[in-house]
């Protein structure tokens, strides 16, 4: 097994065991699990099937209306490649939209210094990430929101060590943040968003530069990216390089 691919195993194994760590319910499906939170019903994240195994996609349909009944949404991640191109013509068919998702991998050098963002507890997060996602569903009620929002609290269960960065504009507000996770040697950074008012003025760069000073001991640091968006391209110029890719299908009303 060549290096990339124990890179991507164990990434991907740090996101299955992230994935079961946090939810207060794991449930056996086959070629993988499923988990599921009560408390966030619409939370894709926290209610789906994650599998990489199998040769049925079939299969794997009926889990998810087994399992996934109480919900409004269908989600499926495979966490495998060939699996997931070979799955997508039947979840098609069945009505479900497919992304895909690039593991990228630090390959770069860390940079020097001490990290410089600032470490964020939940409380002070909290009114920052309902304001992201405020802007993001404007026609979403206030409940749904303050879901959204707290579903961050669920994370701190996830690993080892779970943390929430930052960095501030000049006017000492947060104009960017981060989750940074570390398990055993991996790190994953993860959630990065740049508050709308504050975009175009270098602060994503500051915290990821800060981010991998942080994770510079770590045998492995990696995160997760949209293939299709431009996200990805700012994270190769940052040292990133793309070891594989995961699909993910999801069905709504």
């Amino acid at each position: 097994m060549g290096r990339e691919d124990v890179e991507l195993r164990r990434a991907l194994e740090f996101v299955r065991g992230f994935a079961r760590r946090r939810a207060p319910r794991v449930v056996d499906v086959p070629g993988g699990f499923a988990v599921l939170d009560d408390r966030y019903p619409g939370s894709y994240d926290d209610n789906k099937l994650v599998v990489w195994a199998g040769d049925d996609p079939g299969v794997v349909l009926e889990a998810a209306e087994r399992v996934l009944g109480g919900r409004e949404h269908r989600q499926v991640n495979v966490d495998d490649d060939a699996l997931g191109a070979a799955f997508a013509p039947t979840f098609a068919a069945a009505g479900y939209e497919h992304e895909e998702t690039l593991v990228m991998v630090f390959r770069g050098a860390p940079p020097a210094g001490p990290p410089e963002a600032e470490r964020l507890e939940v409380a002070e997060l909290l009114p920052v990430v309902r304001e992201s996602w405020r802007a993001t569903l404007p026609e979403a009620s206030e409940e749904v929101v303050d879901g959204l929002a707290r579903r961050i609290e669920t994370r701190l269960r996830g690993a080892d060590r779970v943390g929430f960065r930052g960095v501030r504009a000049a006017d000492g507000g947060l104009a960017a943040y981060a989750d940074l996770y570390a398990h055993e040697g991996v790190a994953q950074i993860e959630s990065l968003v740049t508050l709308a008012r504050h975009r175009g003025n270098g602060h994503a760069r500051a915290l990821m530069r800060s981010l991998l000073a942080e994770t510079a001991g770590a045998d492995l640091v990696f995160l997760l990216a949209d293939a299709a968006d431009w996200p990805k391209d700012f994270y190769a110029r940052l040292g990133f390089e793309t070891a594989g890719r995961t699909h993910s299908f999801l069905k709504t009303p």
